[in-house]
């Protein structure tokens, strides 16, 4: 039970509970409308400035769409500018690529014209090169058969007398030289240059040991290089001293003999490193010589034999001195006899002249008629013609 004021409520009784929740449901209905139209009031006086903000958003909504609408335009303008510009743009390099296409054609034309040209020419040095390198093999051949023949001592000795009997051919006359000629000790002389006396017959060797040489240019160590120059010492003076009793014979030869190197390479190894072996030579009066100064050698000899053979003429040519003396002073006489003919013969000319001068005054007189004139001079003008 609730005491309400003077009124008791039974809450036990179901009506009484349903009439209460109705009441109670109008009041909080009721409440619940008042709330709602405050908050309607609120919610109108808030929408106020949302309605204005709202038409102002529209009028920039329009002014965008108005905007838009010209930026369709402008975008329309734009695209038909740049689809014109990229059709130009297309045309253009169509044209530039024609054109490269074409100058390409034209350089891969002339590069293949060139190229081909150039194959050409590599096939001819190639084919140059192919015979430049056969004749490289046969030089080779020839270089390898020369050393054959320089490594053999009677071979080599041949070579060297071929090459001494070439250089003195083109140095003296053929008169003046004799090959293999023998001695009166029995030895053969590889060339004897018949040379008057002083200072006589000289001889030239040409068998000169190359061995001990061959084996120096050989050497690689130091002890190799020794022991080969030891060699080359001792066979190099060897040599001087059998050229010096073989081919230098007094009374016979004259008092010194050569050394015929045919190496210009040796010579000039003798010459640097082993300069004693030259003094040594100079002392048993045996010239060492290259085929260079052979050739200097044989020159001097050649002008000898001319010098010897002049003196050996030289009777013969103070005779014939004499006899161009004696034509020579004939000659004179004749000329002056010839002189004295030509002044006689110019007096007559003289003569001559002076008598056609005289005739031709002659010949003036009578033309004219002055007959005293000229019978009184004629007596004392003629002049008799010299008796010869």
């Amino acid at each position: 039970m609730i005491q309400l004021g003077e009124t008791q409520i039974d809450l036990s009784d179901p009506l009484t509970m349903l009439a209460l929740v109705g009441v109670a449901a109008v009041v909080l209905l009721l409440i619940l409308v008042m709330r709602s139209i405050a908050a309607a009031n609120r919610t109108a006086r808030a929408m106020e400035p949302l309605a204005q903000q709202m038409g102002a958003l529209g009028n920039r909504v329009q002014s965008l769409s108005d905007g838009q609408h010209q930026l369709s335009g402008g975008i329309t303008h734009v695209s038909e500018l740049q689809a014109r510009s990229q059709a130009q743009m297309l045309e253009v390099m169509e044209r530039r690529l024609e054109e490269v296409q074409r100058s390409m054609g034209e350089t891969l034309h002339g590069t293949s014209t060139r190229t081909a040209r150039s194959l050409g020419e590599l096939q001819q040095r190639l084919e140059q090169i192919d015979k430049a390198q056969a004749k490289i093999e046969k030089l080779s051949g020839d270089v390898l058969g020369l050393q054959d023949i320089l490594s053999n001592k009677q071979t080599r000795g041949a070579f060297g007398e071929i090459q001494l009997n070439d250089i003195v051919h083109k140095a003296l006359p053929p008169d003046s030289y004799a090959f293999q000629a023998t001695l009166s000790n029995g030895r053969r002389a590889d060339c004897l240059i018949h040379l008057p006396k002083p200072p006589g017959p000289i001889v030239i060797d040409s068998k000169f040991p190359l061995e001990p040489y061959e084996a120096l240019r050989r050497a690689k160590t130091q002890r190799d290089t020794d022991e080969a120059a030891r060699a080359l010492r001792t066979a190099v003076r060897g040599h001087i001293k059998a050229i010096s009793e073989r081919y230098i014979l007094e009374g016979e030869t004259a008092d010194g003999a050569l050394m015929f190197l045919p190496s210009e390479a040796v010579y000039a190894e003798l010459h640097a490193n082993f300069p004693e072996l030259v003094r040594e030579g100079f002392a048993a009066r045996v010239w060492i010589v290259s085929p260079t100064t052979c050739m200097a050698t044989l020159n001097t000899m050649r002008a000898v034999l001319k010098d010897a053979r002049m003196r050996e003429q030289a009777g013969a040519i103070r005779k014939q001195l004499a006899m161009l003396h004696r034509d020579v002073e004939l000659v004179v006489e004749r000329v002056g006899k010839l002189t004295t003919h030509f002044g006689q013969a110019r007096k007559d000319l003289d003569d001559i002249t002076t008598a056609a001068e005289r005739a031709g005054k002659r010949a003036t007189r009578l033309d004219s008629f002055d007959f005293e004139e000229l019978g009184g001079k004629d007596e004392a003008e003629v002049v008799p013609l010299p008796h010869r």
